[in-house]
């Protein structure tokens, strides 16, 4: 259960911070304005929020960890907001970095 929770908890990080990066991008980039642009900032805050509830105590593991499902998550968000296709390097380098996060936290350790 604790793993779920934790894959649950990783899914809405990428959810705000990649929601929040690309909000200001469409505020800055786009010129959509100060309301997207601040709409980011709360998303991204809200991420920060979100990564402290993961249950594995080491910040240094769990933002390690994120990098994985962001590279994944970007990618993803790509393809269903502006339409990105990603080739087949794109899918195997995101798989690959799933596959870390795997092994980063999941792992079975001896402590």
């Amino acid at each position: 259960m604790l793993v779920a929770r934790s894959l649950a908890l990783f899914v809405v990080a990428a959810l705000f911070e990649i929601g929040g990066a690309w909000l200001i991008w469409q505020g800055v980039r786009e010129h959509r304005g100060w309301i997207w642009i601040g709409a980011g900032v709360i998303a991204l805050g809200a991420y920060g929020f979100v990564a402290t509830l993961q249950p594995d105590g080491d910040f240094g593991r769990v933002l390690a960890a994120y990098g994985g499902v962001f590279v994944a998550g970007s990618i993803a968000w790509g393809m269903a907001a502006d339409g990105y296709r990603p080739d087949r390097w794109d899918v195997t380098g995101a798989l690959i970095c799933l596959a870390g996060m795997a092994l980063i936290m999941y792992a079975p350790r001896n402590h």
